[in-house]
């Protein structure tokens, strides 16, 4: 029997729409500091509040435009924000007070949840129901290219040009990503885009209850990841690796794509748990390794494992929480997935932050090893335990079925 195919015109312009989108968001994340510190005259302080006012309007936006993604389509909801995210961009040329940047910033929050939500709803549609592990796994590949992409190419724009070419170079992305997803034809039910007249305001309109325990997991994952986004560089410098930082994401990446096609397919023929014990295990060591690097080589070596670890783990548990819902909730599924990663983000970059002042990067990583080993018992307990409750109850439904 021959495979569905996966990868079709309309699945690669989503994926590219969603690379441009994510390259303009780190290519900010990277240089952003750089500007509000040297340009605008600010300080850690301030650098701390753009980042945190992005991250709070993201989380804002995921529940809401998960419920809007099911009712509304798909394809309307991420136009919209797409535009959105593009308006943004252009804006950040005349971003010269503070101030204004901080609105701007929760305004850019506000697109990049509502789009990034509506275009993962999109992929995942677009992707054949038996090769959803390996689908989901490729779209989050370009994701994990864009974190690599986006801060090499605006570093290297702002280092060499200024960061008013930069914002001329993100409204590009903007604006290729905007064409890339108004290009891509979606299917969308019937039953998600007509109008319930007879709804009342009820936190399942915006939380799908049954992604809640992988989304929970992923949420402890990304609180131990919010490190490594955060503080890499610095890190890097005070081991005597500073010459290498820039090459730990490109590493990390490397891994991604050596990896993805062999673990996604496992993940589809084999089941989830085949893919995401190893990868959680890998995950750990990874960062063990990095508390212990004193140098290049166990820098760059634990880079590598955490590639293998958790590279796989996030796209396996996206796809987990999209199997945990009904089809017509799948909008408001990976709306719930997406919020507790973002908070895991937002309040670990917060926390470790806190334990690398009153301890060492070392300890920190260490101590984000130990998060990601208590997310794998997270894991066991509210995902796998109860995934084999449903099997056994299913089985018992059908028993008496088949014997009569």
């Amino acid at each position: 029997m021959d495979k569905q195919p996966l990868w079709t015109r309309d699945f690669i312009k989503i994926c590219l729409s969603s690379l441009f989108l994510f390259m303009t968001y780190y290519a900010l994340v990277a240089t952003l500091p750089i500007y509000i510190m040297d340009t605008m005259r600010g300080g850690e302080r301030e650098v701390g509040l753009t980042l945190t006012f992005f991250i709070i309007a993201a989380v804002i936006a995921r529940p809401i435009a998960g419920k809007w993604v099911d009712e509304l389509g798909k394809k309307k909801v991420a136009i919209l924000a797409s535009a959105l995210f593009m308006l943004s961009a252009f804006t950040y040329a005349g971003a010269l007070g503070f101030l204004f940047l901080l609105g701007l910033r929760f305004v850019h929050g506000l697109s990049f949840g509502f789009a990034t939500t509506a275009m993962a709803a999109i992929a995942t549609d677009l992707v054949p129901e038996a090769r959803k592990g390996e689908g989901i796994g490729y779209y989050a590949l370009f994701m994990n290219l864009a974190m690599v992409i986006g801060p090499f190419v605006g570093l290297l724009i702002m280092n060499t040009y200024s960061f008013s070419v930069l914002c001329m170079l993100i409204s590009v992305f903007a604006i290729i990503s905007f064409v890339c997803g108004g290009l891509t034809k979606v299917q969308e039910a019937q039953a998600s885009v007509k109008k319930r007249a007879d709804q009342e305001f009820h936190w399942k309109n915006f939380i799908e209850p049954g992604a809640m325990p992988i989304s929970l997991t992923a949420c402890l994952m990304s609180f131990a990841y919010s490190g490594l986004l955060s503080f890499i560089p610095v890190y890097a410098k005070e081991i005597g690796a500073a010459e290498v930082s820039s090459y730990f994401f490109v590493i990390y990446a490397v891994m991604i794509v050596l990896s993805r096609p062999f673990t996604g397919k496992l993940f589809d023929r084999m089941g989830e748990h085949v893919v995401i014990y190893p990868s959680i295990i890998l995950y750990a060591i990874g960062l063990i390794l990095l508390s212990l690097a004193n140098g290049p080589v166990l820098f760059l070596v634990a880079s590598a494992v955490i590639g293998l670890g958790y590279g796989s783990v996030f796209p396996s548990f996206q796809a987990i929480a999209l199997k945990s819902a009904p089809t017509e909730r799948r909008g408001v599924a990976t709306g719930t997935y997406y919020l507790l990663f973002d908070l895991g983000m937002g309040i670990g970059s917060f926390v470790l932050g806190i334990i690398a002042s009153a301890m060492n990067f070392s300890s920190m990583y260490l101590i984000s090893s130990l998060i990601v080993a208590f997310a794998g018992i997270v894991y066991f307990r509210l995902y796998h335990q109860a995934s084999n409750r449903k099997k056994l109850q299913e089985k018992r439904v059908t028993l008496p079925a088949s014997g009569q």
